[in-house]
């Protein structure tokens, strides 16, 4: 934290995933946020695309985001491998990471775990159980996975549900399964980009959970700011 400024990279895995009311408190709190897109939209039907990460020595700060692919996928390990790298050079050079759903699963696989199929799929508003309330709330929180990670050695498990563990700290950095930065805005593309077709054969009704989505929108980018100021005080940057 040797600089004047504090600089968050934010890793967009696709075009729909940005980091939204994520980044929002980020900018809140003065981070300074670059994000990069990995996959760009012309490939998202062909992900196995070439990246180059930066050194995150450089930043006081990784996010990654959330993805439609596996971290496990063959079609992506073009350039996951090179995320885990990166993101374990994060863990090992003290810069806190914060991982959401996929970017949670990386983080696991980076750090000695791993990603499986989870018994089944997680969609819409889910709530949690927490034994932090004060860091990762009850919720509920909006779920989009058919993944689960293995917690990777030290970690502690802060939440989960009924189908998987749903956030943990591991030194200065936190993954949580759930998508804190939803927004209707961005549930919409995902609809627009496939997600509609997966819900409704897993008997989810994606026009009821957009109408959901957007009557909680407010109440529920509330609930993501707290995250965010929690895991920056308590885990990512605590005094001293």
């Amino acid at each position: 934290m040797g600089r004047d400024s504090v600089r968050a990279l934010v890793v967009q895995h696709d075009h729909v995933s940005p980091s939204g009311p994520v980044g929002e408190r980020l900018r809140g709190r003065g981070f300074d946020i670059t994000e990069v897109c990995v996959v760009p939209e012309e490939r998202h039907l062909t992900p196995d695309v070439r990246f180059d990460f930066p050194d995150p020595r450089e930043w006081d700060l990784v996010v990654p985001m959330g993805a439609p692919w596996s971290v496990d996928g063959p079609g992506v390990a073009s350039w996951v491998e090179p995320e885990l790298r990166m993101l374990a050079a994060a863990h090992d050079a003290d810069v806190p990471v914060l991982g959401v759903c996929f970017g949670g699963q990386a983080l696991a696989a980076a750090l000695g775990g791993r990603v499986e199929r989870a018994p089944r799929a997680e969609m819409g508003w889910v709530g949690v159980e927490t034994d932090d309330p004060e860091l990762v709330g009850a919720g509920p929180w909006f779920q989009f996975h058919f993944d689960r990670w293995v917690l990777p050695p030290g970690a502690v498990e802060v939440a989960r549900s009924a189908v998987c563990s749903q956030a943990f700290v591991v030194g200065r950095s936190m993954g949580v399964q759930f998508h804190p930065e939803i927004t209707a805005e961005q549930f919409g593309l995902w609809l627009e980009n496939g997600a509609a077709s997966h819900m409704r054969a897993k008997g989810v009704d994606p026009d009821a959970v957009m109408a959901e989505v957007k009557r909680t929108e407010a109440d529920a980018a509330r609930r993501t700011h707290a995250l965010v100021d929690a895991f920056l005080d308590r885990v990512a940057m605590p005094t001293p």
